[in-house]
């Protein structure tokens, strides 16, 4: 399945996938690092790459977490991610939301694109009501992507996210499917 965009698609990740994988991760490295949680050197290898795709993989059969490549439509390079985790069902029908793009690729609005991309497939496709995003204060380009995707800032959660041995703030946005489907939603419990 591919979701088209305006100058780039998204597919789920496969583990063929993981070679493109490390080398976008060890090309931005540091870009990324000042936002992640910390990661085992492990993570830099191919190994490991397939071993969390593989585990993505089974975790999206299970209805609990969906992981799309971010690819340039004319090269086909793999230049991000973007993730749907956390997925719960019954009476939340809500998940979190979860990117990050190429450094070099920046200011393109790939990943505002790609955002909308997925929104629309959680709303559309998998019937959630709800999608949750936390970004820190800081990042002003992540902010301007939620933005521009209509979340709305609900409020902020204090020493939420262990980054680089430190409690960090994260500004919490979400949005909500416009869309009521009384007794149309797709529900799964």
């Amino acid at each position: 399945m591919k979701l088209v965009g305006n100058g780039i698609y998204l597919r789920f990740l496969q583990e063929s996938d993981a070679v493109s994988l490390v080398a976008l991760n060890e090309r931005n490295r540091d870009f990324f690092e000042p936002y992640l949680i910390d990661r085992p050197e492990a993570f830099y290898s191919v190994e490991y790459q397939q071993m969390s795709i593989h585990s993505g993989l089974a975790m999206m059969e299970q209805d609990q977490k969906y992981s799309f490549g971010i690819f340039l439509s004319e090269s086909h390079e793999l230049v991000g991610l973007v993730s749907l985790t956390e997925v719960v069902r019954g009476p939340y029908q809500s998940c979190w939301l979860g990117y990050y793009l190429d450094q070099g690729h920046n200011g393109h609005g790939y990943t505002t694109e790609a955002v909308k991309l997925v929104v629309k497939y959680a709303f559309q496709v998998l019937g959630l009501h709800r999608i949750e995003a936390g970004v820190m204060p800081h990042n002003v380009g992540s902010i301007r992507v939620l933005e521009k995707a209509r979340f709305l800032q609900e409020g902020l959660n204090k020493k939420n996210v262990l980054i680089n041995g430190r409690w960090r703030d994260h500004l919490h946005f979400a949005i909500v499917n416009p869309i009521r489907r009384r007794g149309l939603m797709k529900v799964r419990f």
